[in-house]
C-alpha cells in the first residue's frame, strides 16, 4: 500500500495531478478540494493516497489532508459509492462540510455532486450519520448541535420552515441547533432568519 506521495508537482488537470518522485511520475486522481490546495507546478507536493485495485485497472487517489482521505474511505464503504463518486462528493463538500451535511440529513447538498443521485445521497446520510464525528473534529460542536435538533420537534419544525424559505438545510440545522432549546418555534425561526440572512 502506498501511504503518501511526496515530490515535485509536474502536471495538473481538472481531476488529477502528477507528482514526480525519484524519476517516476505518479498520476493521482484528486478532488477539486485537493486541487485548490496544491502548490504551483515545480514545487514540492505531498498527497496522502489510496490505491484502488480492480480487475482492469489500478487507480491512485490523492488527498491534500489525512482528513479528506478518511472521509473518502468512509464514503466508499457506502453501498453503491465507488471511488469516483466519492471524489465527486468531496469535490463539492470538503470533509468539514460533508460531516455537517450528513449529520443534518442534507441530501440535496450531497446530491449536487456529479453522478450522485437522490437514492445514493440518502444512503450516504443513512449509513454515515453516526460515523462522521471523527472526520472533522473541528466541527464536533456543530455536529452535536445538529444532532440535538433531531431530538427536538420544535427545532425540527424551525429548520423545515427555514429550508422552505430557501436556506440550505445544513446551515439551517447548524444555526437552530446552537440556539437555546427553550425558545418557541417562532423565536427560533426569527433568530434563524436573522443569522442566516447576515451570512449571505
Amino acid at each position: 500500500m502506498i501511504y503518501n506521495v511526496r515530490g515535485t508537482l509536474t502536471y495538473t488537470d481538472i481531476n488529477y495531478a502528477v507528482v514526480e518522485c525519484g524519476g517516476v511520475g505518479f498520476k493521482c486522481f484528486v478532488s477539486m478540494t485537493t486541487l485548490k490546495e496544491l502548490p504551483p507546478l515545480g514545487k514540492e507536493a505531498n498527497l496522502y493516497t489510496y490505491l484502488a485495485v480492480r480487475e482492469d485497472a489500478m487507480d491512485l487517489f490523492g488527498f491534500a489532508t489525512q482528513q479528506e482521505l478518511d472521509a473518502f474511505k468512509l464514503l466508499i464503504t457506502v453501498s453503491g459509492v465507488g471511488p469516483k463518486a466519492a471524489m465527486a462528493v468531496l469535490s463539492v463538500l470538503p470533509p468539514d462540510r460533508l460531516s455537517i451535511a450528513v449529520s443534518s440529513g442534507d441530501v440535496k447538498s450531497i446530491q449536487s455532486a456529479q453522478g450522485v443521485g437522490k437514492k445514493t445521497a440518502e444512503r450516504i446520510v443513512l449509513e454515515l450519520k453516526d460515523k462522521m464525528l471523527g472526520i472533522a473534529p473541528s466541527n464536533a460542536a456543530a455536529v452535536q448541535s445538529i444532532q440535538a435538533v433531531a431530538s427536538n420537534s420544535d427545532a425540527q419544525e424551525a429548520v423545515e420552515v427555514l429550508v422552505s424559505l430557501g436556506f440550505n438545510q445544513s446551515d439551517a440545522a447548524t444555526v437552530v441547533g446552537a440556539m437555546d432549546k427553550g425558545l418557541s418555534v417562532d423565536d427560533m425561526i426569527r433568530k434563524g432568519l436573522k443569522q442566516l440572512s447576515s451570512q449571505l
